[in-house]
């Protein structure tokens, strides 16, 4: 597990390329037969990939060990969407399918997790976010269906996409993880711009589909000091409070986005005029 700390805005607008991706990049997250966590600051938000090898994967209880439990969700709520093959959880007992851009949330208090492959050719990888909780909600699947997926943008703005809501408050009971995944159509590359930021909650960018020599440049920072992280196919955009997060694409991609903190309404956002960007 790495752990990233927070850093003030004044801090990071002094930083060079290396420090910037060093404090705010999570990269290598899926190794076949691993599970791979990156324990962030924010809103004590950590970000995991997760890759079944051969047989099950569990989450290993030497993952609470960095939040003080004896497990990873004893005091945690956790939520993940599946971006590879079709996948087996089970989560004390219970088993569940997921297939291709399925999600999955499992309440505080889940102690023995398993993931494990459906199809060997076809390989599953999940990208997971969990944070703390303060009382169980019930675990359950999320289908597309359930996601109510809702077409925005357009190609004259290259942005038309679609938008997956997984975890939130109109579907289901959380503490404060709210979970959803955007997929861009072709031709379109950019996401969130107009920009925004909520400084009631942090948020992390997971971006994926993009070509092996594809790339995402990634804007944060604050509106009137703006930096960016070139981002490859799979890796994971660490967003605080304080920061917009915007990107475009060098082509078309999707990213799963995960925000925590103590305001879970999607559209509580701090709109920032395209003129005072710098």
């Amino acid at each position: 597990m790495d752990v990233r700390h927070a850093i003030h805005h004044s801090q990071a607008e002094a930083l060079g390329t290396e420090d910037l991706r060093r404090h705010f990049l999570v990269t290598d997250l899926f190794r076949p037969g691993e599970v791979r966590a990156t324990l962030t600051h924010y809103e004590r938000m950590m970000v995991i990939g997760i890759a079944p090898g051969e047989g099950p994967l569990a989450l290993s209880p030497d993952l609470g060990a960095p939040v003080g439990t004896a497990h990873l969700l004893e005091r945690r709520e956790f939520g993940a969407v599946n971006i590879g093959g079709p996948v087996r959880v089970v989560a004390d007992g219970v088993t569940h399918e997921l297939a291709f851009q399925e999600a999955i949330y499992l309440g505080m208090g889940t102690k023995e997790v398993t993931f494990e492959n459906l199809d060997p050719a076809a390989p599953s990888r999940l990208f997971a976010a969990s944070c703390p909780a303060h009382v169980r909600h019930p675990s359950r699947k999320i289908s597309i269906a359930d996601a109510s997926p809702a077409p925005m943008g357009s190609p004259a703005t290259a942005n038309e996409r679609v938008i997956y809501k997984y975890v939130h408050p109109g579907l289901m009971p959380t503490c404060q993880l709210v979970l959803g995944l955007t997929r861009l159509s072709t031709g379109s590359v950019w996401n969130t711009m107009p920009c925004h930021t909520h400084d009631r909650r942090m948020e992390a960018y997971f971006y994926f589909e993009l070509p092996p020599e594809g790339m995402v440049v990634h804007l944060m920072g604050r509106p009137e000091a703006t930096r960016h992280v070139i981002v490859r196919n799979e890796e994971a955009v660490v967003s605080p409070p304080w920061s917009i997060h915007s990107g475009a694409g060098t082509s078309a991609y999707a990213f799963i986005w995960a925000m925590a903190g103590e305001n879970q309404v999607f559209s509580d956002m701090d709109h920032v005029a395209m003129g005072d960007l710098r």
